[in-house]
């Protein structure tokens, strides 16, 4: 027997009535558009997402959505077409002699459903909503034909491979990989394949989570639809290539970055992306300690010296360069950025990008970017004697520089500027401060911590997806260059001595630090131990 369901004309009505008082920007939309194209236009608009029209979706008609954390690849079911369930956007997910339950996007095709496959198959059916693009990709995986098993030997083929990157199947893949990892607030897509499928995983919050596993046969046409979205050569397989292309999620643009480097089994593909929209660069918000924020607000506010920030690969350094860069940019100030690559492009600064091919590295560009009459300069890194000899020359002849090292703490940076062979009375001289930090991540305000949803117990927390962290801010210690410290250089001391006397005159520590965010109960001990292991 059908479902008790309101008529359509109420139904569409209290939608209309929900998204308005959601989104009231989106009133002439609602009225416009028909209820079976209306959710994804107002996901192409961009503040509404698929995930965020499900919800409303099973406010309004009370059909229960699908944990998306429980979702298997279905069997096929017989006697149906891919046409069909992909034209309809509906998918068979279980059944047995009596019954079948219906993935489906949108709650108006509920009646030609049931009528459908109770008509032609005597079967009852209940329905589940997900998001369209999910259904869509479920469908495709499951009921496409791999006819392609041999696809990983054509990769010479370039006439091949961009018909296979062609495919419908394989465009609404790709864009639903990108939609998903911007939506889950990723900030690399990790596209492997290994020796019987290809794994693609979403790094979020500085950690790798797993997103989809494919069908070996599938890497090739993923892979040739990625590269020429960067422009990459997609007949090249052997050799590193490096790209990048502009994705459009609703009113959004993102830019991303992509690097292919040749594994045994094909080519891993790293997507960086770079959402502009959301980066916020403040100072005040990156999670310093009061007391290490006003010492570093001083700090940067000095006419000429040299600041290093320090820390591994993905601690931040850049977004804290960037934010003191935001600090200090005003029409007072000339400022010139030397970089590699630029991944943000703040108005007011001159930005140039390393370019090793052409002769342009950082050494190269510090040179020039000195007869400028620069008031601040920014120095992507200090990788070598030369950068830091003309790093250090310049912020002795009136220039702040900023830079940042590769150390595991601050003191680390003495230590390390002077094995390059810059002699220590330069460093004394011109290194006038040093912050370490670490990323770390933040215990998820919605299941405070547990993985678990708040409304449907044992069910994982759809904010974190089950991790119990969610958002990252920073853990710091700062290393003023007082004249303790600077005698300290000069006489050679280890980096435990002069990490010993910066804690004397006021430095805390990165552990400790990170033990007070422990204590304020924004992330957990276990955290602080992962992201400061080597401490």
């Amino acid at each position: 027997m059908k479902p008790t369901e309101k008529c359509y004309d109420t139904l569409l009505a209290e939608l209309r009535e929900k998204i308005s008082a959601h989104y009231p920007d989106y009133e002439q939309e609602l009225t416009e558009r028909t209820p079976l194209e209306l959710d994804r236009r107002l996901c192409e608009l961009g503040s509404v997402t698929e995930s965020d029209m499900v919800n409303i979706y099973t406010e309004v008609t009370g059909i229960p959505c699908l944990d998306e954390n429980e979702l298997a690849p279905p069997e096929k079911f017989p006697d149906i077409s891919q046409e069909y369930l992909t034209g309809n956007c509906v998918l068979p997910y279980d059944w047995n002699n009596e019954k079948v339950t219906l993935l489906i996007s949108n709650p108006y095709m509920r009646s030609t459903h049931f009528y459908f496959f109770k008509t032609y198959f005597n079967l009852e059916a209940d329905f589940k909503l997900v998001r369209r693009s999910l259904l869509e990709r479920t469908i495709t995986l499951a009921y496409a034909e791999n006819d392609n098993e041999d696809s990983l030997a054509l990769e010479g083929d370039e006439d091949t491979l961009r018909n296979l990157a062609s495919e419908a199947r394989v465009v609404r893949l790709v864009n639903e990989m990108l939609t998903q990892a911007i939506e889950q607030e990723a900030s690399d897509i990790h596209i492997e394949p290994e020796t019987s499928h290809m794994s693609i995983r979403f790094r979020i919050d500085g950690i790798l989570r797993d997103y989809l596993t494919c069908p070996l046969s599938d890497y090739p046409a993923i892979a040739s639809r990625i590269k020429l979205l960067g422009g990459l050569n997609i007949a090249e397989s052997r050799l590193p290539q490096d790209g990048r292309t502009n994705f459009h999620v609703g009113r959004y643009d993102i830019d991303i970055r992509i690097s292919t480097i040749p594994i045994m089994e094909g080519e891993s593909i790293v997507m960086r992306i770079l959402r502009k929209d959301a980066m916020e660069f403040d100072l005040a918000k990156l999670g310093m300690s009061k007391n290490c924020l006003e010492r570093f607000d001083k700090l940067i506010n000095i006419p000429h010296g040299i600041i290093l920030v320090v820390g591994p690969t993905g601690s931040g350094k850049t977004t804290t360069l960037y934010s003191v860069m935001q600090q200090l940019n005003d029409k007072a100030r000339k400022i010139i950025t030397v970089e590699d690559p630029v991944e943000y492009q703040l108005p007011g600064l001159c930005q140039m990008q390393v370019n090793a091919k052409i002769g342009l590295t950082f050494a190269s560009g510090l040179r020039s970017i000195v007869r400028q009459d620069p008031d601040v300069i920014l120095v992507g890194e200090i990788r070598d004697r030369e950068t830091a000899d003309i790093a250090i020359n310049a912020a002795l002849t009136g220039h702040l520089v900023l830079s940042t090292l590769h150390t595991n703490d601050a003191a680390g940076a003495i230590t390390r500027l002077i094995d390059m062979g810059v002699e220590n009375f330069l460093v004394a001289s011109a290194l006038f401060g040093v912050l370490s930090q670490r990323l770390i991540r933040k215990i998820c305000p919605s299941c405070e911590g547990t993985g678990v949803s708040a409304r449907n117990t044992g069910r994982r927390c759809r904010k974190c997806g089950g991790s119990g962290y969610k958002g990252r801010t920073g853990i710091y210690e700062l290393l003023m260059i007082d004249e303790d410290v600077r005698k300290a250089v000069v006489a050679n001391s280890s980096s435990s001595e002069i990490a010993r006397i910066g804690i004397e005159n006021g430095m805390i520590p990165l552990l400790e630090d990170g033990m007070r965010k422990v204590q304020e109960k924004v992330t957990t001990k276990a955290e602080i131990k992962r992201a400061a292991s080597d401490m």
